[in-house]
């Protein structure tokens, strides 16, 4: 005999998932701003003092860079769920801050596609999944490309020191991942997010070239956005640099954060890590660097955390089809 919760219970339980969701992000939050070892809070708001960080022209231009780029991911995500349900604007608001809220203390923000799937019905959610794969999968084919050209460039102009040893040997082992890949995508057992390799190809084949191609419009525009929002706050903290020679490093850097795993918390750990071993190659102040990537995550992770969090606590679970 099976035993039925009650619905009460069902309720308080929820509830409980709601606010461990938002009490665990802001405890991830706190604890990265305020503890921080690579960066003390106090001599990083006096930096940010320093350098007229807040005055009302930088706060503006700033706010409104961070703006526009969420603005172009709730645009994106809109354009992405109207092919199986339309959505307004302020429904894919919600949905994408109160994921990104649920996704902070997840590896790679892989609770961006549950929390995401949570605001539809059982009969809806593996497109939702997949549309969500395909709108990431978009970012990434810009980051990786623009990456790519970036990181080669910034090899060719700098004397990096490379171990041709460790080269070899990591494109060896690159090379044995992809035979595996190649031959796990014939029999079909090679899986990204859940679904076979097939089976994203087949949903992506189905979808309107027009469809692809504002997905990647919309996300190079938001990579121009926040790589430029990099470059503007160099420039605020007084880093003497040209605007080609930072995007070379900038493209660098989003390209080689983006292929460590990690948890969302900690992103701003590894992409300070990575921009000042790439920006000392400029003779770039540290600190800067640190200040940077840190005020980056505080504008585009942070503020638009807290104010999913207010979501994650409002959330309700769809009503299921009759």
């Amino acid at each position: 005999m099976r035993y039925k919760v009650p619905h009460k219970i069902k309720q308080f339980l929820f509830v409980l998932i709601k606010l461990g969701i938002v009490v665990g992000a802001f405890y991830f939050i706190y604890s990265k701003v305020v503890g921080n070892q690579d960066l003390e809070f106090n001599k990083f708001v006096g930096f940010l003092k320093e350098n007229d960080v807040f005055s009302l022209k930088n706060s503006i231009i700033l706010m409104l860079l961070s703006t526009f780029n969420w603005f172009l991911e709730i645009l994106k995500w809109k354009h992405l769920v109207n092919i199986v349900k339309p959505i307004s604007i302020k429904l894919a608001l919600e949905q994408s801050l109160g994921a990104l809220t649920a996704s902070l203390v997840t590896p790679n923000r892989i609770g961006d596609y549950g929390a995401k799937a949570m605001y539809y019905t059982k009969t809806l959610r593996t497109k939702i999944v997949l549309l969500n794969l395909l709108g990431n999968m978009a970012q990434m084919t810009i980051t990786t490309v623009l990456g790519g050209i970036g990181f080669i460039i910034f090899i060719n102009q700098y004397s990096i020191d490379i171990n041709l040893y460790k080269i070899t040997a990591a494109g060896l082992f690159l090379f044995v991942i992809g035979l595996l890949v190649l031959l796990s995508i014939k029999q079909k057992r090679f899986k990204i997010k859940g679904f076979s390799f097939t089976a994203i190809i087949n949903f992506t084949k189905s979808l309107a070239l027009k469809v692809h191609g504002l997905n990647l419009l919309l996300s190079l525009a938001r990579y121009l956005i926040f790589s430029f929002q990099f470059y503007y706050l160099l420039a605020v903290f007084g880093v003497a640099i040209n605007y080609y020679d930072a995007m070379v490093a900038i493209t660098s850097i989003y390209l080689l954060a983006s292929i460590v795993p990690t948890i969302s918390i900690f992103d701003v750990v590894v992409k300070g890590s990575i921009a000042v071993f790439l920006f000392n190659y400029l003779d770039v102040n540290e600190f800067s660097i640190l200040a940077t990537t840190s005020l980056m995550w505080l504008l585009n992770f942070v503020i638009p955390s807290i104010f999913g969090s207010y979501f994650v606590l409002n959330f309700r679970l769809p009503k299921p089809v009759e």
